[in-house]
């Protein structure tokens, strides 16, 4: 039996891979609420395993775990924050029972949602104890058996340099790290400040495999982004974009941007020479449908 590629390999063989769409908002089509998705692990495997077949059917080479928020500081708010290797194993487990052969399960490590040493505090997190946090979540989805871990949606540069830290200390996992920017009138910045160029410095330094921006932008603005990543390093990236800016209609959030508007823009984004393709908030199984389609012919 051959052995299969890793997703270095793939990428160093010149190859662009598919990533998945949202799973929020998949969760939220079927039944989440305001429920806590990563229990939904146990409590509706049926629906987050048919959320990983529904985007290896659309055609991605890797597809995330119903993990995001898998952290013991995260599932607090829960009181779940004594379950973190079930829900995290779970999760990768699921979405592993539907890769097909040669397709990826990479884990989602979303941030913790504190300010490291916030003096607006009176116990504030330490970084010891995110590091210990991350540590718990990576090393269950590594023995679930994810191929990589994705730490995304980061707003701060020091809490992602923790979480790849402690990926790289506990796990033989590649790792991905993708920050959140806002564009404002000086340019894109993370809440905490930080520029595309400084995060990805700063992302490549403490040892990511590969980088980029996830969220909080339609896809306009995502190429937009990319070209500013691009200008900063010469390794892989990775860009997931939502569906555009949500709006309000009829007592839904619609995302308004279609799969065939963001395909089109996504192979401007391959030929940028972004390497990792998807879809974060909005988008679903036909985006990722009509993407690879774009990005395959």
């Amino acid at each position: 039996m051959t052995e299969k590629m890793t997703i270095l390999e793939r990428l160093a063989k010149g190859d662009v891979l598919i990533s998945d769409g949202a799973t929020g908002s998949y969760l939220q089509q079927h039944g989440l609420g305001d429920g806590d998705p990563e229990e939904f692990n146990v409590s509706h495997p049926e629906i987050v395993k048919g959320m990983a077949k529904a985007y290896f059917d659309a055609g991605s080479d890797m597809v995330l775990t119903n993990s995001f928020g898998g952290t013991r500081i995260r599932q607090k708010h829960y009181g779940f924050q004594g379950r973190i290797r079930e829900f995290n194993v779970l999760a990768a487990e699921h979405a592993r029972s539907q890769a097909p052969p040669g397709c990826f399960v990479v884990g989602s490590v979303g941030p913790t949602g504190e300010v490291i040493d916030d003096p607006l505090k009176e116990s504030p997190v330490t970084e010891d104890e995110v590091y210990e946090a991350f540590a718990e979540q990576i090393t269950a989805l590594a023995e679930g058996g994810v191929d990589a871990v994705d730490i995304e949606t980061m707003i701060d540069v020091r809490e992602a340099r923790l979480a790849i830290r402690a990926a790289k200390e506990n796990t033989d996992l590649i790792v991905m790290s993708t920050m959140f920017f806002d564009k404002g009138p000086r340019g894109f910045f993370t809440m905490m400040g930080s520029t595309p160029q400084r995060a990805v410095e700063e992302l490549i330094d403490a040892g990511a495999d590969i980088v980029g921006a996830n969220c909080g932008n339609g896809i306009d603005v995502m190429v937009e982004l990319a070209q500013e990543i691009r200008a900063a390093t010469d390794g892989y990236i990775l860009i997931h974009s939502n569906a555009g800016i949500p709006v309000a209609k009829g007592g839904e959030i619609i995302y308004p941007e279609t799969p065939e508007f963001m395909a089109e823009r996504f192979k401007q984004m391959v030929d940028i020479g972004v390497r990792i393709v998807g879809g974060c908030c909005g988008t679903g199984p036909d985006h990722i449908r009509a993407l690879a389609k774009m990005v395959r012919g």
